[in-house]
């Protein structure tokens, strides 16, 4: 790798592009495991969502927005409840959350996971059913806490032992008895990036398998007999395909369980796996379809309790990105094409890192084609960049585009359901995109465009 003075971004291959991308045979087609489910490229050569054209949106909504395929939504929930038929289905409310997409999932089944005040306001406002949320965190406040009492949030998962001793405090007083899980730290290194990677010993999440603290922490809940103890929580981190991960998770939680039993005599009713499944950005992700996932999970779960001699406990499973994160693609509008000597051809469109921090964040891949027309041009292999201040300012680090790309094409960037509108910013005071959704051949706004308006109204000096 060539080195840079900005940084590994900016050191790769140059116009040679990273080792597993090819030049496409038509720089048109959609590969259909990157794109919402209903995503077509039309007769005149324009990408539909939802029986809509991205020409017209961009008209009425405007760029960059982010567009959701309400129909491939709904598809992926009914995908997972039926797969996981015998399991409770948790949607994850950081991916994304809004009070349209709360009541989808309330609609189609599932349980909802929170991990902040923010995220349980939203779920409560949207109307979804309180004993349907689990409520996670590191660092959950009085406050949050005593909400979630309060609403009568069905479980809590307990992350430390202060946290224990807060939240037994505020159920004595309130004379309640919480269902919790304790989270499980189990030590497996999941093949993902280290910042989404949530189960080795050196991160902030969770009690220590290795080190007793996770079987102390369950010991005391048991006998101080405040909190109800309903199981074991585990996740092992984000974007996972995988499973191999999973397998020895379910066996060490579990024998943790089997300790538990042997010295309490309690066998607890519920497991929670975690999940965190990948989904495809680019031609080199392969994920699983739903289907796979719960045979081999439910096997794995299966034969690690019959190992431990303990009864198959209730599952949950967290599928994390794998429910919104294929159902959204971000529309931009293109303003500059620039080629810089024969390196590579900088596409800049008009969001970038502020819709989406994830390609400087975590070096994510991503990929892109231009939306508005079909080009019978030779592809060219294009960086697409945001309109930022700074050079890591990447929005799809390497990718074939057509050579006649210029100004004011459409560009559209398959698979940012999830962790994109969640992460955005304000950077450069840059308003956030709206999010619309698309279904049947009309579209609606689910979250409106920020304006300046908005930014002016919290500046209060």
């Amino acid at each position: 790798m060539r080195a840079h003075e900005a940084g590994a971004l900016h050191g790769d291959l140059g116009q040679r592009g990273p080792a597993w991308l090819r030049t496409p045979h038509d720089v048109n087609a959609l590969v259909p495991q990157l794109w919402p489910r209903t995503a077509i490229r039309a007769e005149a050569g324009h990408l539909e969502i939802g029986g809509v054209s991205v020409a017209a949106l961009a008209e009425q909504h405007g760029t960059p927005a982010y567009l959701l395929d309400e129909d491939d939504l709904r598809s992926r929930c009914r995908d997972f409840a039926s797969a996981f038929a015998e399991a409770d289905v948790f949607y994850a409310g950081k991916s994304f959350l809004c009070k349209a997409v709360v009541r989808v999932i309330d609609e189609e089944g599932l349980f909802l996971d929170v991990c902040s005040g923010g995220e349980l306001a939203v779920a409560l406002a949207a109307g979804f059913p309180a004993e349907r949320m689990g409520f996670h965190g590191n660092n959950k406040s009085v406050s949050e806490l005593s909400r979630a009492l309060d609403a009568g949030v069905g479980r809590i998962i307990v992350d430390s032992f202060q946290e224990i001793d807060r939240l037994t405090a505020l159920a004595t007083e309130k004379q309640q008895r919480p269902q919790v899980l304790v989270r499980v730290t189990v030590g497996v290194e999941a093949h993902t990036h280290e910042f989404i990677a949530t189960a080795h010993e050196d991160q902030k999440f969770g009690f220590s398998l290795a080190g007793g603290a996770a079987y102390q922490a369950a010991i005391k809940i048991l006998d101080e007999d405040v909190l109800e103890l309903r199981g074991l929580h585990s996740h092992i981190g984000s974007q996972i395909f995988d499973t191999n991960g999973f397998e020895v998770a379910a066996r060490r939680v579990l024998e943790l369980q089997a300790q538990i039993r042997d010295a309490r005599g309690v066998e607890l009713p519920d497991l929670d796996l975690g999940g965190g499944f990948g989904i495809a950005y680019t031609t080199q992700d392969d994920p699983s379809s739903a289907g796979d996932l719960a045979k081999r999970i439910n096997k794995i779960v299966e034969s690690e309790c019959e190992l431990a001699s303990l009864r198959k406990p209730k599952l949950s499973i967290e599928p994390g990105r794998a429910i919104v994160g294929p159902s959204v693609l971000t529309l931009y509008e293109i303003g500059t094409v620039k080629d810089v000597d024969g390196i590579r051809t900088y596409v800049s469109v008009d969001g970038g890192m502020s819709d989406n921090i994830r390609t400087a964040l975590y070096d994510a891949s991503y990929s892109a084609t231009i939306a508005g027309r079909a080009s019978a041009a030779e592809p060219i292999l294009a960086r697409v960049v945001g309109k930022h201040c700074e050079s890591g300012d990447i929005v799809v680090k390497d990718e074939f585009l057509p050579a006649d790309v210029q100004p004011g094409d459409l560009l559209a960037v398959p698979g940012t359901g999830a962790y994109c509108r969640s992460m955005a910013s304000n950077y450069n005071h840059v308003p956030r995109p709206p999010v619309v959704a698309v279904r049947d051949g009309a579209s609606r706004v689910i979250v409106r465009r920020e304006t300046e308006d908005d930014l002016l109204a919290l500046d209060v000096g």
